[in-house]
């Protein structure tokens, strides 16, 4: 299996990569490594590749605990006791357990900090950007914020996100200040089409976590959307895998 290893300066002991479609078992519109079963893959092949990912882990690493993604801003602290908890984000002090998210155009941003004792994943499309899954995810890792590293998954790219007027409103009406709010309307290019605009998802994470006091963040340049080889996108081809962005604390 293909998986894209996080380049950052993330402390030793913490482990962070984000899965293609490359390298598993899945067929047609999921060749080859979908690993989400709320879409109509086959069960058996989502488990094999879900086998896969694990065995990529290592032994001494335990298997994912798959979250029920809604795209708010809820977070979820690892382990939890319900086996699919209702939530976009997780965080967990204890090694050896990944936290784990699924996107096909959506952000992932993964988080550490700078002594390996947190990590957390958050799935961050606009519309959990908007409801601050972000700052929701920083908040509950209760670790000063100029410790904690950020790294920007792939996702569909600024030059592919088309938008219309009213989701540029809806994100400038966000703004805490008119530097924000021209910082955020940076974040959108007119399209071609008419009122339409290009969004720019990984400029707008990283004004939400800039405002969060995040001051390391990386990653940032994969376009989900483009890339047909390697990366599922839902606005691309609509019936569609995911891929999985993981983070863990080695043992």
């Amino acid at each position: 299996m293909e998986l894209i290893e996080a380049d950052w300066p993330a402390p030793a002991g913490v482990r962070a990569f984000c899965s293609t479609r490359q390298g598993g078992y899945s067929e047609g519109a999921y060749t080859s490594l979908n690993l989400a079963q709320h879409v109509d893959d086959r069960a058996a092949a989502v488990s094999q590749n879900r086998a896969l990912l694990a065995a990529s882990l290592g032994e001494e690493v335990g298997p994912c605990q798959w979250l029920q993604q809604v795209h708010g801003s809820a977070v979820v602290q690892l382990p939890s006791p319900q086996p699919e908890p209702i939530a976009d984000a997780c965080w967990t002090t204890q090694r050896a357990l990944p936290c784990a998210v699924l996107t096909a155009d959506c952000l992932p941003v993964l988080f550490c900090d700078q002594s390996a004792t947190v990590v957390a994943a958050a799935h961050a499309g606009w519309r959990g950007l908007l409801d601050g899954v972000l700052e929701a995810t920083v908040s509950a890792m209760a670790t000063d914020a100029t410790e904690l590293l950020a790294w920007l998954g792939p996702a569909i790219g600024p030059a592919a996100f088309e938008v219309g007027p009213e989701l540029r409103a809806m994100f400038l009406a966000r703004a805490k200040s008119s530097a924000e709010h021209s910082a955020l309307a940076q974040c959108f290019r007119p399209a071609q089409r008419e009122q339409h605009y290009l969004a720019d998802l990984y400029a707008l994470a990283r004004i939400s976590l800039s405002r969060m006091g995040v001051q390391h963040i990386y990653g940032g340049e994969a376009c989900t959307y483009s890339d047909s080889q390697r990366f599922f996108s839902y606005r691309r081809d609509g019936e569609t895998g995911r891929m999985a962005s993981v983070i863990a604390l080695l043992p």
